[in-house]
């Protein structure tokens, strides 16, 4: 098959040393000074990925998969992508965890930097072994480097004039109720994952990647980069120094949280594509070992679990208080009055119906009984009130709080809360269908 080019004519062996310049470079840089973490900084990173990624795609156009000469260097421009993107989202994190004024964050930071250490110092035993593969397939090495000036930090001792007042902006209560409550549904689909003490190695890879994935965590990742998309554009636009401090911390905790999932999406995809069950050809098992010589499958997969996966269940479950406090700030309350269901009043299956309906909008909701309050999203509670009813001969009752709970409560009242007087169940309203 005849390659189609629309730029400049060249050879393979040509354009292969052209597309590696920058990628080699980066190595070579690295290796010549006495201190690279001098170099190893965003800017850095950020050159790295874009290098890496231009070979491999470079590669993979001119069939490198299925060379055994060039596939393991088409795999450690692969490895160094992932490394260099998870470097990258890592450095962001530390340098912005102070602008994301989150309590309770125990040893992250230490847990961070541990991290990002085991991400450089495999970045550096990758170095001389990419430049050892280009040499023996005679790519030419660049006797040019770098320098730490061609890369400095992305941040000085100044400040700019701070003259755009989020305060002073639309804040639409609507959108922050359904920024709090995505948050709170992302928070509460990711129980599941959470853990209280660190995995052994046997144990993570009893769970990876079997129930902990790249295809599952690239889900919340996207769940969460929409969550904090709709924030910026509809709740505020500016940054963290000033302005509603709960709202800002708010982003904090789910800004953090995306970017720990993207390092996870980063590493399970190194992991499971170059590192676990490589297959059963001679070269792609040969190309694992040698990977696993340079990054550590035991100590990426660790990393990946006991810092990035537990701290995002941390930071999730933390946020769940401050996110049901700015739900509750903004939600629209209202009251409504309906019937208790007909004959068996709130037993066990219309107070679970009813908690359901509350938890999911999430807002704060109470059945109302003379000066008596009960929590509507505690099912003991409900029954409780229950009894209440029972003795008293209560036939009707008030719900106040979220009115989005309570329309639904409405309707759920409307077809005697799910069941004939019997006590036996009905099929529900196609509006309550998250309750099946």
């Amino acid at each position: 098959m005849q390659l189609r080019e629309n730029t400049v004519d060249g050879s393979f062996a040509e354009k292969v040393g052209i597309f590696s310049y920058d990628y080699l470079k980066c190595c070579t840089s690295l290796l010549s000074l006495e201190d690279p973490k001098r170099l190893l900084v965003k800017k850095f990173f950020s050159a790295f990925t874009s290098s890496s990624q231009l070979l491999e795609d470079f590669l993979d156009l001119h069939g490198a998969k299925n060379s055994k000469n060039w596939y393991y260097y088409r795999e450690l421009s692969a490895a160094a992508r992932h490394l260099s993107l998870g470097c990258y989202s890592q450095t962001h994190i530390l340098n912005r965890l102070d602008f994301y004024d989150l309590p309770y964050i125990g040893n992250f930071r230490d847990e961070g930097k541990a991290t990002l250490d085991f991400f450089t110092e495999t970045m550096l035993k990758m170095a001389p072994e990419i430049i050892r593969e280009a040499d023996r397939l005679g790519i030419p090495i660049p006797k040019k480097k770098f320098s730490p000036a061609d890369f400095p930090s992305v941040s000085t001792g100044e400040k700019l004039v701070y003259d755009i007042d989020d305060e002073n902006s639309d804040q639409q209560k609507e959108n922050i109720v359904k920024i709090a409550s995505e948050f709170l549904d992302i928070a509460a689909s990711f129980d599941q994952y959470g853990f209280d003490e660190p995995y052994d190695i046997e144990e993570i890879r009893a769970i990876v990647p079997g129930r902990i994935n790249e295809v599952e965590i690239r889900r919340f990742e996207m769940l969460v980069h929409n969550l904090q998309s709709s924030f910026d554009t509809y709740v505020i636009h500016g940054g963290y120094e000033f302005g509603n401090r709960k709202l800002k911390q708010l982003r904090g905790f789910f800004s953090v949280v995306f970017h720990l999932l993207q390092v996870i999406g980063r590493l399970l995809h190194f992991y499971e594509r170059h590192l676990h069950d490589a297959g059963y050809k001679s070269i792609y098992k040969k190309t694992q070992e040698r990977l696993s010589l340079i990054v550590d499958p035991n100590i990426l997969l660790d990393r990946t679990i006991n810092y990035c996966l537990y701290y995002v269940c941390h930071f999730l479950s933390n946020g769940k208080n401050l996110a049901k406090e700015i739900l509750n700030e903004n939600i629209e309350r209202s009251s409504v009055t309906v019937g208790i269901p007909v004959s068996l009043g709130f037993h066990s299956r219309p107070s679970l119906l009813v908690a359901k309906i509350v938890q999911h909008f999430g807002g704060q909701v109470e059945l109302c009984i003379g000066a008596d309050r009960f929590d509507a999203s505690n099912v003991l509670d409900i029954q409780w009130a229950g009894g209440k009813i029972q003795k008293e001969k209560i036939e009707k009752v008030t719900f106040e709080g979220d009115t989005r709970a309570l329309k639904d409560i409405e309707i759920l009242a409307g077809v005697n809360y799910g069941e004939d007087t019997m006590g036996k169940g009905i099929p529900l309203p196609k509006e309550l269908k998250y309750l099946r």
